[in-house]
């Protein structure tokens, strides 16, 4: 390396940290003065990346958990030749910028992952080496090593004190994932001040206990040699993830270097003109580059995009050899689906037997995961009860273990409901696969941070939730969702299911795989529900659609999952008592939104109240009805059955509500369904 080009680059980067906050007026300066060291290691000695093609897929991946440093990670794209201009670099945290005030995948090439909640990264990075591992093994041959990348990320003492990451680390160090490369920025520094206030562990002795491969550095402020030195070693070792942890100065060169007031606010513009005639730059000079330095980070560019070339090159000699699985990574890669693949969903009539949905969703692992390759997934510990895993099925495992191998795509997560979904995040940003997770819907509270992060990022990643309501029974309150379901229709950008028989659960499945933009959630039961009379793959489609229609009627009955078969026999009675009923499934809120206005209007015309009917909170099914039959305690344990006489989600108490609905609505108007236009 050359020592000269290599200070003047790092000193580049702090000094337009400090110009980057400044300008916004807000933001976090202290850490990438501190991390630029180590970053520009990174990116000038080891990661491999064409800014010209920041998605070809055996580039090597960088996350920035710490992502409240990311005016480093942007200056760092701006040097490369990214698509992010100076310009960009003035625009940080400013309305509709390439520079947010934290990284998102979604709005800057050549970021990953949308990062900032702390921990987050650092799962998402896991999913990112399971990704590698498993292309490696399914796809490089001899003389064809396609899938070779590293995944480096760098986080600080947030980061580790999340649990979201220790999940994650405990996962990877199981996994054996040696491709994978963790910079800790160890500053002593958090907002509340010294970490010793609350943090004083030894990180390295807990990593190594997760089975991870660990360093010290301990001048990460200076000591080039030696950051290169743990990273070239981190690579040798190719059966443990790597942890170096670098001591670094927060901020440094400024007044107040070292402490937590450089942590989160602009610096003084005296002393940002302190910080530049330190480091031998000019005072009155803002966003300055070097020419040098732009020169320098352009041999790293034509570096990347060599590599890219060459790798093309290899492709198509590999699709020459080998050309059912060439073609199967460049239709992965372009996310195009296997072509009649829907055909496997499963059908069903009102003659099949009544199956919980949790056994219906694995019909549909069974029937479609042989010819989905890109499906990849598993459970938190809960595979006998979720049902995820299919007949076929390897598990994803170190081959050295004996319990599987890395071409295997059956994940055992264990119980880290969170780490689970981080990882999954990192798995889908890796491209190629569409990685799905189970657990009880109730624990998907665990992981909402990540839950989030999906529905923000735009990532096609599927929540397989089951025991999804009181329904599930004798283990009580503590397991069963209430307000679960509510909040998570609140999320934008995601799908929630709640089927409610065998052709509503091939139609979530549907809809949920085709959708790229979207997470889904699929809430399943545990009890058994029968094949109703007018469901279809189709009508599913549309998120609601009216499943037994009746000319005058009186009332309309809607609800959603395992409630659906009790309205129907609900509809059935109070037809032979007169009282002329419709029934809407509603499956999925968000794809009836989608739909048009005529349609949604033909589902729920004006004039006819409407009642709700789920065994979840009602808050949101103001929207649609009237009025509701719902929870508004906890559940308790005991049988369902017994549970669902409780609180009154019977034929019976649905036929004594509709009457109080229809009298109340003899002499009161009937309003309007809110998405009306007007």
């Amino acid at each position: 390396m050359s020592s000269s080009l290599d200070q003047l680059s790092i000193n580049t980067i702090r000094t337009l940290a400090a110009d980057v906050v400044r300008k916004a007026n807000s933001g976090h300066p202290g850490a990438p003065m501190g991390c630029a060291p180590m970053a520009h290691v990174l990116f000038s000695k080891f990661i491999t990346s064409n800014p010209e093609n920041p998605k070809w897929p055996n580039r090597d991946r960088f996350v920035l958990s710490n992502g409240h440093g990311c005016a480093l990670q942007y200056i760092l794209l701006h040097l490369l030749g990214c698509n992010l201009t100076l310009d960009d670099l003035k625009a940080f945290r400013q309305t509709d910028s390439k520079t947010p005030g934290h990284p998102e995948s979604h709005m800057t090439d050549g970021i990953e992952v949308t990062t900032g909640p702390l921990g987050q990264g650092f799962a998402n990075a896991v999913g990112m080496a399971m990704a590698q591992a498993h292309f490696s093994a399914t796809f490089n041959k001899p003389g064809f090593d396609l899938f070779t990348n590293h995944t480096y990320a760098i986080c600080g003492d947030g980061c580790l004190q999340e649990g979201v990451a220790s999940e994650a680390a405990s996962l990877a160090g199981h996994l054996q994932l040696g491709n994978l490369i963790v910079l800790y920025d160890d500053n002593h520094v958090s907002i509340d001040g010294d970490t010793e206030v609350s943090f004083t562990e030894d990180v390295c002795k807990r990593f190594e206990a997760y089975g991870w491969h660990t360093q010290v550095v301990s001048d990460g402020d200076h000591d080039l040699a030696s950051i290169t030195d743990a990273v070239e070693n981190a690579r040798k070792v190719t059966d443990k993830p790597s942890l170096i942890k670098i001591k670094t100065i927060i901020g440094i060169g400024s007044k107040n270097q070292g402490t937590e007031k450089v942590h989160g606010a602009p610096l003084a513009p005296d002393d940002i003109a302190k910080i530049k005639t330190l480091y031998g730059f000019d005072p009155e000079k803002f966003f300055y580059v070097p020419s040098e330095v732009y020169d320098y980070y352009g041999q790293f560019r034509l570096k990347g995009k060599k590599a890219e070339a060459q790798w093309n090159t290899l492709l198509e000699n590999y699709c020459a050899e080998f050309p059912e699985q060439g073609g199967e990574i460049k239709r992965r890669f372009a996310n195009k689906l296997p072509e009649g693949w829907e055909q496997h969903l499963p059908r069903y009539t009102p003659s099949d037997p009544a199956v919980a949905t949790r056994k219906l969703s694995e019909n549909v692992l069974n029937k479609i995961a042989d010819v989905l390759p890109e499906l990849f997934g598993g459970s938190a510990d809960l595979t006998g009860s979720n049902l995820t895993r299919w007949k076929s099925a390897v598990d994803f495992q170190p081959d050295s273990n004996g319990l599987g191998k890395y071409s295997g795509r059956y994940v055992r997560y264990g119980v880290r409901e969170h780490g689970m979904a981080g990882a999954m995040n990192g798995i889908t940003s890796y491209g190629g696969m569409i990685p799905f997770g189970g657990t009880f819907l109730n624990f998907i509270s665990y992981a909402l941070g990540s839950v989030r992060l999906s529905a923000l990022s735009s990532f096609r990643v599927l929540y397989i939730m089951t025991h999804d309501s009181i329904g599930l029974g004798e283990d009580g309150p503590t397991h069963q969702p209430i307000e679960t379901v509510a909040g998570l229709r609140a999320l934008p950008n995601i799908l929630v299911f709640r089927p409610a028989d065998g052709n509503e659960v091939s139609g979530a499945y549907l809809a949920a795989i085709n959708n790229i933009t979207r997470p889904s959630v699929l809430c399943l039961s545990r009890q058994n529900l029968p094949q109703l009379e007018g469901s279809s793959i189709e009508n599913t489609l549309k998120g609601g659609y009216v499943l037994r229609e009746c000319t005058d009627a009186r009332i309309t009955l809607t609800g959603t999952g395992s409630e659906m078969g009790i309205v129907v026999e609900a509809a059935k009675k109070l037809e032979s008592e007169g009282i002329k009923t419709r029934v809407v499934s509603l499956p999925s809120f968000e794809l009836f939104e989608d739909q048009s206005i005529e349609y949604k209007s033909s589902v729920f015309p004006d004039g006819i109240p409407i009642l709700s009917v789920e065994a979840l909170a009602t808050f949101g099914w103001s929207k649609y009805a009237h009025a509701n039959i719902g929870m508004t305690t906890f559940g308790s344990s005991g049988p369902y059955q017994q549970l669902y006489k409780k609180y009154g989600f019977t034929v019976e108490n649905i036929t004594d509500k509709v009457k109080k609905t229809i009298e109340f609505y003899q002499t009161n108007p009937v309003p309007s369904v809110i998405y009306k236009p007007f």
